[in-house]
């Protein structure tokens, strides 16, 4: 049975440092050369030495062949000695993974700072993310599915024959991010504009994915400070508190009638709405995972945003945009901006809690939701950030 948590975390945890470097394709780089690179300029954000931090936490890229050992390989380059250390591989769900055990790390005394670092080559590293796909004691790839597009699109095509969601709704996802991307100098798409009609003419990957409706392959590298909100308040910024946060897993998929649906994602925002003592309608700016657009329409009926059914009409009228009711994924999102699984949607979700985004800040936004999701759909976190 599901329960849902009712500790209000606020005051606890807050993120002090946020740090991402160049994004797209750079060609020499490395993922261990890219995480140090996005620690430094963490560092460099939060105001503090190196030698303050005492903890920390790595998701490998896809890249590294460092494994579980990752965080020793990263520390040795780094110079830090932690208190506190773990990797973790949890695809998309990492980033928000890392952030939660960073702050339970902080508040059973483990430590008192740590570092949340990914780096990855995934662009110039040849990745391709086309393994076999379904479930994992079978080989699905002899009937053509491959990746977790494949994973997806079946969960978007389910969606479209129960409730006429069209592809020209999930265009409008693409659409918007890449409107956003505008905004965001830092974005790989940043000066290419698209259309609707661009999208419906790209090709087709797997239906009923237009390559428009998926995600970059990028290198990049993105580093997350935390530490109690009480050490934070003598620091650099102003803390963004974590005041909510959900994990959620599923280890069963298609022997399940609902899995298209991804029911656990629903349990993950219910955990952190509860946590922060918010609801959907307190939500000022989300950064939604985003791999594929279908992903997008479930998190905003998860969430509450609208109802099953409805995310197809919601973002085609426009509720993901800027000066809207839900402005969403306002760095671009992995759609547009760059594809760090998960990593800059909290990035981004600090600096609109900060209030310094630039021209693509969401006037007054004081919380904000992120999300993340991974390994073929089996994982999934969320996080309520907030002043």
């Amino acid at each position: 049975m599901n329960q849902t948590p009712s500790t209000n975390l606020r005051g606890r945890g807050a993120i002090v440092g946020v740090g991402r470097t160049a994004m797209g394709n750079l060609q020499g780089s490395t993922a261990l050369g890219l995480g140090l690179e996005a620690l430094r300029l963490a560092i460099e954000d939060a105001g503090i030495s190196k030698d303050e931090i005492d903890g920390i936490l790595t998701h490998p890229g896809t890249t590294s062949r460092e494994g579980a050992n990752h965080y020793l390989r990263f520390s040795e380059a780094a110079g830090i000695d932690p208190r506190y250390a773990a990797s973790k591989s949890m695809g998309g769900s990492t980033a928000g993974a890392l952030v939660q055990e960073a702050i339970m790390a902080i508040d059973a005394g483990l430590a008192t700072t740590v570092a949340c670092v990914f780096g990855d080559a995934a662009r110039t590293g040849g990745q391709k993310f086309n393994s076999p796909s379904g479930d994992p004691g079978l080989s699905w790839g002899i009937w053509g599915m491959f990746g977790p597009q494949a994973n997806s699109a079946m969960g978007a095509r389910r969606h479209m024959a129960q409730y006429g969601t069209t592809s020209e709704q999930l265009g409008a996802v693409s659409v918007t991010f890449r409107e956003h991307a505008q905004n965001n100098p830092d974005a790989v798409m940043y000066g290419k504009t698209i259309t609707l009609e661009d999208h419906q003419k790209s090709r087709m990957v797997v239906e009923p994915f237009h390559l428009l409706d998926c995600c970059l392959i990028s290198d990049g590298g993105v580093a997350i400070i935390v530490t109690s909100a009480e050490r934070a308040k003598d620091l650099k910024h102003p803390p963004v508190l974590v005041a909510g946060m959900g994990q959620g897993y599923t280890a069963r998929k298609n022997e399940r009638e609902d899995w298209w649906y991804l029911p656990h994602q629903k349990n993950v925002l219910e955990s952190a709405f509860a946590m922060a003592g918010v609801g959907p309608e307190d939500i000022d700016v989300a950064q939604f995972y985003d791999n594929f657009t279908f992903s997008v329409l479930l998190w905003l009926e998860h969430g509450g945003f609208c109802q099953p059914g409805e995310s197809g009409p919601f973002v085609a009228e426009g509720n993901l945009k800027m000066g809207s009711r839900l402005p969403s994924n306002t760095h671009g999102g992995s759609l547009s901006d760059a594809y760090m699984q998960g990593w800059t949607h909290i990035v981004e979700g600090v600096r609109q809690v900060r209030g310094e985004a630039g021209d693509r800040q969401v006037p007054g936004a004081e919380t904000c939701l992120t999300t993340g999701r991974g390994m073929a759909l089996n994982t999934a976190n969320a996080l309520v950030l907030t002043r």
